[in-house]
């Protein structure tokens, strides 16, 4: 047999080696990468599919509302303010969405809905609180605990034993820059007085023309009371303790000022005006007579 002839340049059989490792390299490079590409795709059509079927699924359809915490605002209003919530799907509405429908009715404050699967929505108001009836242009307007408007008073507020709010809106050609203050005013001064209903009952008047200077009338007396824009319960019950007193003094009252605290001061119908301070036993004793405080 003769022999086989074999080249003495080593170079030529690397080059027949190499190119053989690389190709095989490439290979396993590239399987893994084709592998997870292909299981991406396959998830993706399951999460797209199974989305389409919660998407149409029946079970899923809200088919039915609960409505709590409503008082005022009956559930019909509630399900009128959410008209095509029924049908809807439970997991892919939104309810934000539905929510600010809600608030645009004017006695709800806050709302919170719950998803209860499979179909049940749950929807708890809360609504503002009435705290007065605004006059406003001659109109009458029931007000929250924010001094905001919430509806026009009429026969189906018969039942809210409120009191009547005046100077809530600057008036016709007046800045109303201040409105904001006034209706605050008027509802630290209501609020404030909850916690002491045997006061609360008796006043019937409100006047927060002056947005730093808050004026009420009692039943069973005419005269404008000035309380200023704090204390006021402190103030008003200094008043009723001393009125009777007051009265065998100035028979007829115009207003009483209680802004400051150490002096009452008293402005006759006749338009003079009378600075008293307590005395002894709380009996009030004359000081002064001065010109009239800035209303």
């Amino acid at each position: 047999m003769s022999p086989v002839a074999v080249s003495a340049d080593r170079r030529f059989h690397r080059a027949h080696v190499k190119p053989a490792r690389r190709r095989g390299r490439l290979k396993g490079l590239v399987a893994p990468v084709l592998k997870a590409a292909g299981l991406t795709l396959v998830a993706l059509v399951i999460v797209y599919r199974g989305g389409a079927m919660v998407a149409q699924a029946r079970v899923l359809q809200i088919d039915q509302i609960v409505v709590s915490g409503n008082g005022r605002v009956s559930r019909a209003e509630v399900l009128s303010a959410l008209h095509g919530l029924e049908g809807e799907n439970i997991v892919l509405t939104d309810l934000n969405e539905w929510r600010s429908r809600l608030l645009s009715s004017a006695w709800i404050r806050d709302a919170s809905f719950r998803r209860s699967l499979p179909s049940t929505i749950e929807v708890t108001v809360a609504e503002r609180e009435p705290i007065g009836v605004g006059r406003v242009k001659g109109q009458l307007y029931v007000v929250d605990e924010r001094g905001a408007v919430i509806d026009e008073y009429g026969p189906k507020y018969g039942d809210l034993d409120l009191p009547i709010i005046d100077g809530l809106a600057a008036p016709a050609g007046v800045a109303s820059e201040t409105d904001e203050l006034r209706g605050a005013l008027a509802a630290r001064l209501l609020v404030s007085m909850r916690a002491t209903p045997s006061i609360a009952h008796r006043v019937s008047q409100i006047d927060v023309s002056d947005a730093h200077n808050a004026a009420v009338i009692v039943t069973g007396d005419p005269a404008l009371i000035y309380l200023g824009e704090d204390r006021f319960i402190q103030r008003l019950e200094s008043y009723l303790g001393l009125a009777t007193a007051l009265r065998e003094r100035v028979s007829d009252i115009d207003y009483v000022d209680l802004r400051f605290d150490d002096r009452i001061y008293v402005r006759p119908l006749d338009s003079r005006r009378t600075s008293v301070a307590a005395g002894p036993a709380g009996r009030p004793t004359p000081v002064s007579r001065t010109s009239p405080p800035k209303r």
